[in-house]
């Protein structure tokens, strides 16, 4: 008969772990300061309710709209907040990119449009789960104007957006050559161990990594599951005669 042993074949067997994302895995592949998105399939798009939206037909993706809708409801019932948080301006086609890229500063140069605009093709409303917020009452500020910031409801989505899956793409003085915008916001979920949540961190990884979100949420690690221990066989011990007569 043969003997089995456990014996991992490696020293130790680690169980799952998890590890930081480096820059090295995310080669800077940009235009003009921004990341490449695709569009969002349609079929993971649905509206957000217009009581929560400044426009019309304010799309994202299914999973984004539970966390946005709980973040509103926090928003408007804490006093801190001000007033009402709403949805501005959610997915955004690559089509829909041209036309937009295509008006802003037409006086200047692609590069001066980069600044304020993401370049069809490169814009994180293509994916789905960014959005703009606006603040009502505005109180003389136009949306997406940097005076939003200087609003309660801007400091409370600061202080409260990332326990809902929120985080700020663009803050103040970030390195990607973007302009600051205190109304755009990413969702990247709030366990990165739901599905949902984990398809988001993909789509997002490199510029999480090269230029972090702040507020963020959480810390950026994947995760790496370790092979299970693999059983050993040793094989019998070779029969000697006298063993083959006692057979």
């Amino acid at each position: 008969m043969t003997r089995r042993s456990t014996i991992p074949l490696a020293v130790a067997i680690l169980a799952l772990t998890a590890t930081p994302l480096g820059a090295q895995s995310c080669p800077d592949f940009r235009l003009l300061g921004h990341f490449r998105y695709d569009n969002a399939p349609e079929e993971t798009l649905a509206s957000v309710p217009s009581e929560e939206t400044v426009r019309r037909d304010c799309r994202l993706r299914n999973a984004v709209l539970p966390d946005l809708a709980a973040l509103l409801a926090a928003a408007r019932t804490d006093p801190r907040a001000g007033g009402r948080l709403l949805a501005l301006s959610c997915f955004r086609s690559v089509e829909r990119q041209i036309a937009i890229f295509g008006r802003e500063r037409p006086e200047g140069g692609a590069a001066d449009r980069a600044i304020s605009v993401a370049p069809p093709g490169y814009s994180e409303h293509a994916t789905g789960y960014a959005l703009d917020f606006a603040v009502r009452p505005a109180n003389g500020c136009p949306d997406v104007d940097a005076c939003m910031a200087a609003s309660p409801q801007a400091r409370w989505l600061l202080a409260n957006a990332p326990r809902f899956g929120f985080e700020q793409s663009f803050p103040g003085g970030n390195k990607q050559q973007v302009k600051w915008e205190p109304w755009h916001w990413r969702w990247v979920g709030r366990n990165a161990d739901l599905p949902d949540a984990a398809t988001a961190r993909r789509v997002f990884a490199c510029a999480r990594v090269r230029f972090p979100a702040n507020p963020a949420v959480g810390p950026l690690m994947v995760r790496v599951t370790a092979q299970p221990p693999v059983p050993v066989v040793s094989p019998a011990p070779a029969a000697t005669p006298a063993a083959e007569k006692r057979r």
